[in-house]
């Protein structure tokens, strides 16, 4: 399968496979993304194993569990960061749109177009607020250098962020709040029109109302991409996801040990390990 396959259109859809492990409803239609069996190792111990997860469109599929769980680790499985871990061994099967993202000939830089991730802390470079926005298509080099200026716009009306930086567009990108860096964080990944954002707890590093923005942001998006996000903030959970999965550890290795529509599992979670942890995280 060659890298023009992986990337056609949104309309050509691979074939559904079946439900994870531990999920107790079934999907409309295939999943976006589509882990099966998937173990990560490094070097001296397992982070992660056996892992099946569905992420469908136009939902945000929330993951949550406590720390060392292997949730942050996933994020990167899906768009290939690990490739850039050395020692990092990843097994079983990462689907995008049915179709492995670890074939060959899939480019790595291409794929994170496509599946845009947001990071804890906000990534700004050393650069004006335009050139972060574009800094992502301008590396891939698949938007016209004419068509940039309306990338980026885009991109940061998307993001909620235009009308506050419209007349800073050329003024460093560090002279922004850090809840306006994380905004054009967010801006940087859309201007590629991923189909997928993976979100690794987004809001961590914010205020309360940068918290609420970005979460507002998160159910807006979701019309017209699937989102996959981390967080240790169950409230959170459940004011956004639509979906949930919680990983836990078992002899110092991650599982995902439930996986449903998130008020089900919130409000009648089977497994002791996730009622645990829902204890801890409420309490």
């Amino acid at each position: 399968m060659g890298d023009g396959e992986l990337f056609r259109g949104r309309a050509e859809v691979g074939a559904a496979g079946g439900g994870p492990p531990g999920a107790r409803d079934g999907e409309a239609g295939a999943p976006v993304i589509e882990l099966r069996d998937v173990c990560v190792r490094a070097p001296a111990r397992a982070i992660v194993r056996n892992v099946s997860l569905c992420a469908p469109p136009n939902q945000v599929t929330a993951l949550i569990g406590p720390s060392g769980a292997g949730k942050s680790t996933l994020l990167k499985v899906i768009n290939r960061l690990t490739d850039l871990a050395p020692g990092l061994r990843v097994t079983g099967e990462v689907l995008f749109r049915g179709r492995d993202v670890r074939a060959p000939g899939v480019a790595a830089d291409r794929l994170r177009t496509r599946i845009g991730m947001l990071f804890q802390q906000p990534i700004v470079f050393p650069k004006s607020v335009y050139q972060n926005v574009i800094f992502g298509v301008r590396h891939v080099g698949n938007v016209p250098r004419r068509r940039l200026p309306e990338v980026a716009e885009r991109a940061l009306r998307e993001a909620a962020i235009w009308d506050e930086v419209k007349d800073r567009l050329h003024e460093p990108a560090a002279r922004l709040s850090v809840g306006q860096q994380q905004r054009l964080c967010l801006a940087r990944t859309l201007a590629g029109s991923p189909e997928v954002i993976l979100m690794d707890e987004p809001t961590s590093a914010l205020d309360p109302r940068s918290t609420q923005s970005v979460e507002e942001l998160i159910v807006r998006l979701k019309a017209r991409h699937a989102i996959v996000l981390v967080t240790h903030n169950v409230a959170q959970a459940r004011r956004t996801a639509d979906r949930l999965a919680c990983l836990c550890v078992t002899d110092g290795v991650g599982e995902l040990v439930e996986a449903g529509r998130c008020h089900d599992v919130l409000t009648n979670p089977q497994s002791p390990a996730l009622r645990a942890y829902l204890r801890h995280a409420e309490g």
